[in-house]
């Protein structure tokens, strides 16, 4: 069987097209020829490269050109509109397409009022980003009970591994913070004394779900599922932990939101920071478990402390 994996250079493809062309699998990475796998790979020398550049091509001749490669199965990792959503679908009806893999987030979810939250609790997204996903997967999800269109998605959470600057115990992107913290500085955490959470999970894990979700295609069609680690944990759990792994003791104050934002003194990182822990997710694995065989490899301090060694090895952080 042949299989397009859109975006397959990034962190998701890095694991998963190794796992199909080892399964058999004709595959095809549909990048924009800009970046390489995270780890390298003899299996590579084995799929094909195609260069496209979904934003820039002439409106629909992308869709058109992945069409034509007249794939059984399509992994779309970097579809982030509605309309990119309706353009695909469009283009991949009447081909030999038997399975499309969408890739949503946990961002869809927004906040939740349940924990840990399922794929089928209420959406309500907090911004743009998780709108847009929420959007494409209710589309699919129609499209599949309406005209039988063969689809699936897939939320990851905080995706961590090798390779990877992962969202910080603060909820940014900042890796200043781990800076401090690899240096014994003290940090301030924003919130309710540092119970909010954070969901990180290994990028191999998910690669995971969308692999077991092409292997066990018939429970999987029409469905969503996360794709996160078996626990989410706190700010304050997280904090800790890195202190300890530096060989640091813990030295961490809590500010309110207000105070925290004028501590930071940094529009993105605020906003960065509420939008992750506004919707303070803890998310269920059980329905991938049940339908698919999920089974992460990982669990969420692993997936953070591989991060931190690797940025420390990268120079991102300096010890």
């Amino acid at each position: 069987m042949k299989a397009i994996v859109i975006g397959g250079s990034g962190h998701i493809g890095t694991y998963l097209i190794p796992k199909l062309v080892w399964a058999g699998f004709s595959v095809v990475n549909v990048s924009r020829g800009k970046s390489k796998p995270y780890k390298l790979d003899k299996i590579w020398d084995e799929v094909e490269n195609v260069i496209l550049d979904r934003d820039n091509e002439v409106y629909g001749h992308f869709e058109k050109k992945i069409a034509a490669l007249d794939a059984d199965i399509v992994i779309d990792l970097i579809n982030f509109s509605l309309e990119s959503t309706r353009k695909i679908t469009d283009a991949l009806m009447g081909t030999n397409l038997s399975h499309y893999l969408f890739c949503s987030s946990i961002w869809a979810h927004g906040t939740a009022t349940i924990f840990p939250a399922s794929e089928d609790l209420p959406r309500y997204p907090l911004c743009e980003y998780g709108k847009e996903k929420a959007a494409c997967e209710a589309y699919l999800h129609n499209l599949f009970h309406k005209n039988g269109f063969p689809e699936t998605s897939v939320l990851p959470g905080q995706i961590s591994g090798s390779g990877w600057n992962i969202i910080n115990p603060t909820g940014n992107n900042d890796p200043m913070v781990f800076q401090r913290i690899a240096n014994g500085e003290k940090i301030a955490l924003p919130g309710n004394f540092g119970m909010e959470t954070l969901h990180h999970v290994h990028a191999d894990d998910v690669a995971q779900v969308f692999f077991n979700a092409i292997t066990h295609r018939n429970q999987a069609l029409g469905d969503s599922f996360l794709a996160v680690s078996a626990e989410s944990i706190t700010l304050l759990g997280y904090a800790n932990a890195i202190y300890r792994w530096f060989g640091k003791e813990p030295k961490i104050s809590f500010l309110s939101w207000d105070e925290w934002c004028k501590y930071t003194d940094n529009k993105k990182l605020c906003t960065s920071t509420y939008l992750h822990i506004a919707r303070s997710g803890s998310y269920s694995i059980e329905k991938g478990k049940c339908l698919i065989g999920y089974c992460p490899r990982h669990t969420v301090l692993e997936a953070i402390l591989e991060s931190v060694a690797s940025m420390t090895e990268r120079g991102v952080i300096n010890i």
